[in-house]
């Protein structure tokens, strides 16, 4: 069992710059002219514990716990579940309690990216000002701090509350109040347990106040009990005019699904949390961000784009992390989005720049896979082939967890192949043969036997896939689509040079049938997206993938006229489409068209105050990190020409855009090369 916790302190910061400033930070995005109708929060995360930004002082919308899932409501399938929501507080000032946006003065929050955390700070009429910031700690997996500091204008009176609220979603909430006193400390205990909608889960919160003045002299807590899902801790603390007051909560979240022991797990971490500290917590996570940003992308000459670069990776870095088995959802951890599953916008989508610039995260991704490929064998059981077929949608059990009604769970099967590929990629970036016989191996072996029992042999040259749910997901139950006959082909030729690197013997069926699957031409030579295709409006990418990154497509010529043909088709769909379409104008030799297509694929979609992005440009269901990732192929791919190939990392001859001067990708590939395009 792994074990999930988060910790929880407030801490001031100061930021300088900002998003909408004229400066030229490119670290630090700053919201302070705030629609609150017109609000979308921002993420801080630490790839375990997910907590979306709130525009109501002292709150939070979500506190979101990866690995944590359950069967409620939403399509009769397993969903990631919000954790007990202990960051919520109040605070009260001579009676009044400040509990809406309206209440307060030169309301501003800054997210510092650098060191993943968010700020928050008013003024409340002429009597004090706020700053409390959150963390989800980088260092500790399960871990988040929030930090206050309150500057009396007045003489006041405060009351300060830490609140633990259940989500609806949870049932038999039990509450519990626990005291530790020793001669050098005292911890008091705000606990909560509740069992997920179905009672699969034991659910554990726990959190505390934490005070900088010295045991003995801070100030008393009470308890109070209000319903079955909410308790909470307060204090009371009078304030001098000009007087800067300081305090702290700490707390952590477990559950039955990380831990076998949740209740008493959740109040040693909080325990633990308290005596490091909040001075070591926050160095110690400043510094595993400063290792992360040791992998970066480096633009000279375009600050606005470095400043939606960053914030790209940020999100991308935030929602995963190393030593794990799991997965990344097109949401990551900013709410319950897409169930929390796992698709192909993973492994296509999201994990090629993790692959370049975090080897060791993407390594965790695939390993999320590899533990599931026994599931995978019995999809492929159930449905009549061989070898193993990876679901659609992935929650934690690698079973199928797509929604009946939605025909992508039983004929989208391409996920099986962006699998396999992404395994062997993994291979070519870190030449890792002891990771491929182990784990490499398996996963491209029994996805090649996939492929071989799913073709329908009709004669040479025609081993037809039909009936698949296309890339472009409006081709529905479609014979031959090009993406997924492209891929299976790679997959099948992967498979074959992983069993010769090995020394293993490669089933000769392997080749024949990646030799005969068909990809289909119109008479012009533009690549048909599947045999019926007749010229109509497609959702996203399909036969553009074939150029990049499956390399099916290779003749400059070829990849032009596919993209003259497919770019004017393509509807509103998601984000990322347009980055293929950047990537491959960079390696034509089209710098002004990759960046028109670059832009073009997540300005629009960009959400105030922040800009995170949404996965349509009407829509706003933000954070959609499918398309970070995309946008991120698009730099490391096209605009710094990064390839890989069997050989390694190599960096092809590509062009900039005029306005930039120079880019660098810093940290990349288990050797930590540093590549620039000037």
């Amino acid at each position: 069992m792994k074990k999930i916790t988060v910790v929880l302190f407030l801490f001031t910061i100061t930021c300088s710059s900002a998003f909408a400033q004229s400066g030229q930070d490119v670290w630090t995005i700053k919201a302070d002219k705030i629609d609150p109708y017109n609000y979308y929060g921002v993420t801080v995360a630490n790839g375990m514990v997910g907590i979306v930004s709130s525009i109501e002082p002292f709150k939070v919308k979500d506190v979101v716990l990866n690995g944590a899932f359950d069967l409620y409501g939403r399509g009769r399938v397993s969903n990631i579940l919000k954790t007990f929501n202990f960051l919520n507080m109040y605070l009260e000032v001579d009676g009044t309690r400040i509990e809406n946006f309206k209440q307060v003065q030169h309301f501003q929050q800054v997210l510092d990216m650098k060191h993943a955390n968010l700020n928050t700070g008013f003024d409340f009429n002429d009597k004090i000002s706020v700053s409390y910031t959150y963390y989800s700690l980088r260092n500790l997996p399960y871990t988040a701090l929030v930090d206050v500091t309150l500057t009396a204008k007045k003489d006041i009176d405060i009351t300060s509350a830490s609140v633990m609220e259940a989500p609806d979603m949870l049932k038999d909430v039990q509450n519990y109040y626990n005291e530790i006193d020793r001669p050098h400390v005292r911890i008091s205990l705000l606990t909560s347990t509740a069992k997920s909608p179905t009672g699969k889960l034991l659910m554990a919160a726990s959190n505390s106040f934490l005070f900088d003045e010295p045991h003995g002299s801070e100030p008393p807590v009470t308890h109070e009990m209000w319903d079955n899902n909410m308790h909470l801790l307060k204090f009371k603390k009078h304030l001098k005019a000009g007087e800067v007051y300081h305090f702290a909560v700490v707390g952590s979240a477990i559950t039955s699904a990380h831990d076998d022991d949740p209740l008493n797990e959740a109040e040693r971490l909080t325990i633990f949390a308290t005596l490091e500290g909040r001075n070591r917590l926050v160095q110690f996570h400043n510094t595993a961000w400063d290792s992360l940003w040791k992998s970066d992308i480096i633009i000279d000459g375009d600050d606005t784009t470095q400043r939606e670069i960053h914030s790209m990776l940020y999100h991308l870095y935030s929602f995963v992390r190393e030593g794990t088995a799991y997965s990344l959802s097109p949401m990551g951890l900013s709410g319950l989005g897409y169930n929390g599953h796992a698709f192909w916008d993973t492994e296509l989508w999201m994990y090629p720049s993790l692959l370049l610039l975090q080897p060791k995260i993407a390594e965790s991704l695939l390993e999320y896979r590899y533990q599931r490929l026994e599931a995978a064998k019995h999809n492929a059981f159930s449905h009549g082939y061989k070898g193993a077929m990876f679901p659609w949608e992935s929650a934690a059990s690698g079973n199928e967890e797509t929604p009946v009604w939605a025909l992508s769970g039983p004929f989208e099967h391409h996920i099986t192949a962006d699998i396999a590929i992404a395994a062997w990629n993994y291979y070519c970036v870190t030449q890792d043969k002891s990771w491929l016989r182990e784990k490499g191996w398996p996963i491209l072996k029994e996805t090649a036997d996939f492929w071989a029992s799913r073709v329908e042999r009709n004669g040479p040259g025609h081993y037809d896939i039909k009936n698949v749910v296309a890339a472009d997901e409006w081709a529905e139950n479609v014979d031959n689509n090009a993406f997924t006959n492209a891929a299976a082909k790679a997959n099948l030729q992967y498979a074959v040079k992983a069993a010769g690197i090995l020394g293993l013997p490669a089933d000769a069926d392997w080749t024949d049938v990646a030799n005969n699957i068909p990809i289909l031409k119109f008479d012009d030579g533009v690549t048909k997206e599947y045999a019926a295709y007749n010229g109509e409006k497609i959702k996203q990418a399909d036969v553009n993938l074939l150029a990049y990154p499956l390399h099916e497509v290779t003749d400059p010529a070829a990849i032009e006229k596919d993209l003259a043909y497919y770019e004017p088709r393509v509807g509103e769909g998601p984000a990322m489409t347009h980055a293929i379409f950047a990537i491959l104008y960079s390696r034509l030799g089209m710098p002004a068209k990759a960046y028109k297509s670059f832009k073009e694929g997540y300005t629009p979609n960009m959400r105030p105050p922040f800009g995170v992005l949404a996965e349509t440009a009407s829509g706003n269901n933000p954070y959609f990190s499918t398309g970070a990732g995309g946008m991120l192929q698009a730099m490391l791919n096209g605009f710094a020409g990064l390839d890989i190939t069997s050989a390694g990392i190599t960096q092809l001859k590509v062009k900039l855009p005029s306005n930039w001067k120079s880019l660098t990708i810093t940290g990349v590939g288990v050797s930590k090369k540093t590549y620039m395009v000037k």
